[in-house]
């Protein structure tokens, strides 16, 4: 049935040629999700919880959005480390390409900054979609989810007398008010990335029948084996 399969079925990532195709569908992939962040910005309605982060760190120390979206990144992927949980090859991908093609797409001026709510909220919007359907395509990848997502799942199993919800919920409340802190903006578009970014991203999920659970994500040391044995049938 169409429900139980998706339109990109997770690769298995048996060989060299198959992680190399994996690691193209996340960098483009990701590439676009930075597009679906950019609108998010420029709907000039206040960022999502993490982006008031990035744009209060670049907005503080003169940094460029993106520079600020890899530093926060790194920095979450190193704690990620640090706790021991999975790490796959498109974390390196999402912690770099995501920010850098917000920069990219701020220097080509693709779409300007909403002046009112009128325009931002359907602006917003369709950034929540572009970011959606691009976050499945990426996670079809099954080359590891995303630093952020990582570190609220090791969250999670340690604090485990608290629903991941709520957890959730005080990880970008914490990012939210450290970037407004150091001057990042906030506002309704916050609130809207804050709790429609999970209903929209179940909806996409769910319009192409994809299970983000079934997904067997191949950790760096299992795609180190296949690229160290030269496996490219």
């Amino acid at each position: 049935m169409f429900h139980h399969m998706h339109l990109i079925r997770s690769k298995d990532n048996r060989t060299t040629r198959a992680i190399a195709a994996s690691m193209l569908l996340a960098a483009v992939s990701l590439f676009i999700n930075g597009f679906g962040v950019y609108l998010t910005i420029q709907a000039g309605i206040g960022a999502g919880p993490w982006d008031v982060l990035n744009l209060g760190l670049a907005k503080t120390t003169g940094i460029l959005y993106g520079t600020a979206s890899v530093l926060v990144s790194y920095a979450i992927l190193g704690i990620d480390i640090v706790l021991k949980e999975p790490i796959g090859i498109a974390m390196f991908i999402d912690a770099f390409v995501v920010g850098k093609s917000v920069d990219l797409f701020n220097r080509l001026e693709v779409v300007p900054k909403c002046d009112s709510a009128l325009t931002g909220i359907p602006v917003m919007l369709i950034g929540l979609v572009i970011m959606a359907y691009t976050q499945y395509t990426y996670m079809s990848a099954a080359l590891g989810c995303g630093p952020r997502d990582t570190l609220l799942v090791a969250l999670a199993k340690r604090l485990k007398k608290i629903p991941i919800g709520a957890v959730s919920i005080a990880l970008l409340s914490l990012s939210t008010l450290i970037g407004w802190i150091l001057g990042g903006p906030v506002g309704i578009g916050t609130l809207i990335c804050a709790f429609a970014t999970g209903p929209i991203m179940q909806m996409a999920f769910t319009s192409v029948g994809f299970d983000a659970t079934h997904v067997h994500h191949q950790h760096l040391g299992e795609s180190v084996k296949v690229i160290a044995h030269r496996k490219v049938a």
